[in-house]
């Protein structure tokens, strides 16, 4: 089993490197790299590993819905109004009838097996939608309508409503009849009880999720159990997994969707707090996206595809481009979303990819038939709209939505800091590589050290740069030196690095303010848009 792990981060993690270098999204690479590690080709990945791969693409997915919910922004979902709840349910429902129909033509299947089809196409991927929406909210995309929120939302809410038919239909293929319950004299069928069961799920989901974000925030928060973010993210995850557990034992709410809520409520009751397991469950997420993908694609059936190809790929266009479309249409009915931003829920709200690994088998093991091509189908709906998908998204998104600012307390914003030092060849140049040296392992930054030479001095320019390999040594930095006009140059080079701060320093005496090195600071100090660091020595 440490042989297989081995196998799939390692793999995984260049597999991604190696996409994203030929300008692919990185899962593809995951993917493909489980499909060569798997049964299908030279099958390295030891029995333990694929047999817990359902619960480990578990916690992945909690972890990729943690971060969805802390995320969201309420008066984003506030203006859309109804357009999200829609989307939670039209798009999904059209499109798994779409299926269904297209099922009973192609492929003679009944109605229930045919729904039953439609329900496991249908899904839409947390795992490819959620990351996608939430770098698109970091760099501004869409966000002054509110439409990454939108669809965050509505992703999760389809989820809920697709499982929750798909186990109703499951129960009546197999065993040709599903029970209802009766209360009295009163008696109602399953399809009758699936609108209560939908309402039951997402109240309930909603509300542990709440109850959870006041939990977290009493214990990581006020009661300060944990001592870094480090700790706040495990526990914050522990009991994220918790609700997913307990959703699987007690299925009369959503445990995904509590997840998500418990991220969006911690927003709400503990901005700080919310920050801090953003930032956490950023860093889990780099280890469970490799692992959620490579085991993705070593559950593929290869095999199976070869007798449904075509025509599968003929019900998962009809699925979309009939269904779907459908569904985005009367789902942003009334809204304020332009023909540009509607044609952006083609590209961003149509992925599949862990839904249906986790139940595409279910109908073969349960007996169905068409089960084989049920399998079939959710291989192949992951294999083309996952990597479809997560191309698509940064693509479009610049095409067809409009940019607007960014909102720091909702989205993690990944933005490299730099600092600048200007030192000259004085003692206080100690002092100023000290200081930025210090700034820059508290924000894990980077510095460019910049010196504007006045004099030739090769023995000086010498000196300080072995300073700054010293007081550096740990720090990712680069040397530059220049001849120009000395704030000018600072100012310059501060905006072609793009550095946060710069930093420099001033000799504090009085009878010496007139000499360079004063003017100099009092000058970048009154003419700089960034914040200056004064490094003062008096003598």
């Amino acid at each position: 089993m440490l042989e297989s792990i081995i196998w799939i981060l390692l793999t995984g993690f260049f597999a991604g490197q190696i996409a994203r270098r030929l300008k692919a999204p990185a899962l593809v690479g995951m993917v493909l790299a489980g499909i060569l590690l798997g049964p299908q080709v030279i099958n390295v990945l030891s029995p333990g590993v694929l047999g817990a791969a359902d619960s480990l693409r578990t916690i992945a997915v909690m972890v990729i819905l943690m971060k969805a919910g802390l995320g969201l922004d309420r008066e984003k979902l506030a203006q859309q109004g109804t357009v999200a709840l829609r989307l939670g349910f039209l798009p999904a429902t059209c499109e798994a009838i779409a299926v269904a129909l297209a099922a009973i033509w192609l492929f003679q299947f009944d109605l229930a097996t045919g729904l039953l089809l439609g329900c496991i196409l249908g899904a839409e991927s947390p795992a490819v939608i959620v990351p996608g929406m939430l770098r698109l909210k970091s760099l501004g995309w869409g966000v002054k309508k509110g439409i990454p929120d939108a669809i965050l939302t509505g992703s999760a809410l389809s989820d809920v409503l697709l499982l929750l038919v798909f186990s109703l239909l499951l129960a009546f293929v197999t065993q040709g009849t599903a029970t209802g319950i009766a209360f009295g004299g009163l008696s109602l069928s399953p399809v009758q009880l699936l609108p209560l069961q939908v309402i039951l799920q997402v109240s309930l989901g909603i509300i542990l999720g709440w109850l959870t974000a006041r939990l977290l925030v009493v214990v990581l928060a006020k009661q300060n159990w944990t001592q870094n973010v480090v700790q706040d993210a495990l526990v914050a995850a522990s009991v994220a997994l918790l609700l997913v557990v307990l959703a699987e034992h007690i299925p009369i709410f959503s445990g995904y969707l509590a997840v998500m809520a418990t991220g969006f409520f911690l927003i709400e009751f503990d901005p700080p707090l919310a920050r801090r397991l953003r930032e956490g469950f950023n860093s889990l997420w780099v280890a469970a996206e490799i692992i959620l993908f490579v085991l993705l694609g070593a559950s593929i059936q290869l095999h199976v595809l070869e007798d449904t190809l075509l025509v599968g790929l003929l019900i998962l266009a009809i699925g979309t481009l009939v269904g779907r479309s459908l569904g985005w249409y009367l789902a942003t009915l009334g809204s304020n979303w332009t023909r540009k931003e509607r044609l952006f829920l083609l590209s961003g709200n149509s992925a599949k990819a862990t839904v249906q690994a986790a139940i595409g088998a279910i109908p073969l093991a349960q007996g169905v038939d068409g089960g084989e091509t049920i399998l079939a189908l959710a291989a192949l709906s992951i294999l083309v709209t996952a990597p479809l998908g997560a191309w698509a998204i940064p693509t479009f998104a610049p095409k067809l939505l409009d940019k607007g600012e960014v909102d720091p307390t909702k989205v993690s914003v990944n933005r490299r800091i730099v600092l600048l030092a200007a030192i000259d060849t004085s003692p206080l140049a100690k002092q100023v590589l000290t200081k930025a040296a210090d700034l820059a392992r508290r924000c894990d930054g980077d510095v460019v050290v910049l010196h504007v030479q006045r004099l030739d001095d090769p023995q000086g320019i010498h000196q300080i740069k072995q300073q700054t390999k010293k007081y550096l040594a740990d720090i990712r930095h680069r040397f530059i030196t220049t001849s120009g006009a000395i704030s000018i140059d600072i100012l310059q080079i501060a905006q072609d690095y793009g550095a946060a701060e710069i930093v420099m320093g001033k000799r504090g005496h009085r009878y010496l303010e007139t000499l360079l090195v004063g003017s100099v600071s009092q000058a970048v100090i009154e003419t700089s848009p960034l914040p200056v660091v004064i490094v003062e020595t008096v003598y």
